[in-house]
């Protein structure tokens, strides 16, 4: 078995600079950005968080070939973030460099998540069917939805380029789970209907509370609604999805109808 590497914190050697329209790459876990190459490690691999080094020489005898010998090769690989006690890499076989080896310059999947930030999609923009300053009715159906526009909905789409590179991402949200404060949630594919005056129940989203707000703090029940996007994206000789979740937060105070009996 190859050496348990020791815990330490990778620094920059003679590796590639940083400059407009490189690769940045980051530890998954934790969102740090870390060089893409380092002396002592190698280059940095985005699909493991692992830094893989080819072995010079190397070593005929092992068992890491796991058969395959004389092809391919035998890489050193650091995983990232080194936990104390804990195996953080060790030695593999690949039958060819993993990704990410020898690249510097930006990934198409990173141009895509840049073209997504220049979107600036949003949660939803929260709307009930009760006023702000109206308590809605415990029993009677609140209507919930979000305006339809390019950040709150879509579709949208944007592009990012990179000198020889450019990725066109497109957005559209799936749906929209509202957390209506009371223990329950409404899952709404839907961006939901406009209220109407002399509507009842909504056709497309809506949440009947069971209970006053009362006892909440401030008397009202927080609401906080994540909407879901799938994004589709392809430059450079590549394709790709990703999802991502916006939330906005509201609230709404409720009441109950209070039946006043009297006798004569």
């Amino acid at each position: 078995m190859p050496p348990t590497p020791a815990a330490s914190t990778p620094g920059t050697g003679g590796g590639p600079s940083s400059g407009p329209g490189q690769r940045i790459c980051t530890v998954a876990k934790t969102g740090e950005q870390v060089p893409c190459f380092v002396d002592l490690w190698g280059w940095w691999n985005d699909q493991d968080s692992c830094y893989w080094k080819q072995l010079d020489p190397q070593p005929p005898d092992s068992v890491t070939w796991e058969g395959h010998y004389p092809n391919g090769a035998i890489w050193a690989v650091i995983c990232l973030p080194i936990v104390p006690g804990s195996s953080a890499g060790g030695w593999a076989w690949r039958a060819s460099p993993p990704p990410g080896y020898g690249g510097t310059s930006v990934t198409p999947a990173q141009l895509a998540q840049q073209a997504v930030d220049q979107m600036t999609l949003t949660g939803p923009e929260i709307h009930l069917s009760i006023p702000a300053d109206k308590f809605a009715t415990v029993g009677v159906p609140v209507w919930l939805w979000t305006d339809v526009t390019p950040t709150t909905w879509g579709p949208n789409s944007a592009t990012a380029a990179v000198p020889g590179l450019s990725v066109t991402a497109t957005a559209q949200a799936r749906q929209i789970v509202w957390d209506t404060g009371d223990g329950l949630s409404e899952t709404c594919r839907n961006p939901g209907t406009a209220y109407y005056a002399g509507g009842m129940t909504s056709p497309t989203c809506q949440h009947v509370y069971q209970r006053s707000s009362a006892e909440q703090p401030g008397l009202a029940y927080p609401i906080r609604a994540t909407t879901t996007w799938d994004v589709t994206w392809t430059g450079g000789g590549a394709s790709g999805s990703l999802t991502v979740t916006r939330v906005s937060t509201g609230q709404v105070r409720v009441g109950e109808v209070q039946v006043l009996v009297t006798t004569s």
